[in-house]
């Protein structure tokens, strides 16, 4: 008798779907976050590298085979 009165157990099946479809967003936007950062991260460095070593780039000579070594060419010569 309790059965047919409402002493069964309420369906939670659409609560959990919606709990697993939160789980699973959550879990996207966590992976979009990791992902951002990381880019940001790389952008950072390639930023830091090219002012440690982007002055030295300016200042070679780009009319030689080995830029290192410079021009050959002296003023009044």
């Amino acid at each position: 008798m309790s059965g047919i009165i409402g002493g069964g157990k309420p369906d939670t099946s659409a609560a959990k779907a919606q709990m697993e479809q939160q789980r699973i967003e959550t879990e996207k936007l966590r992976q979009q976050a990791q992902e951002e950062k990381r880019g940001m991260a790389e952008q950072e460095a390639a930023r830091r590298m090219a002012r440690s070593r982007g002055g030295s780039r300016m200042l070679l000579a780009e009319n030689r085979l080995n830029p290192e070594a410079g021009v050959d060419e002296t003023l009044g010569a």
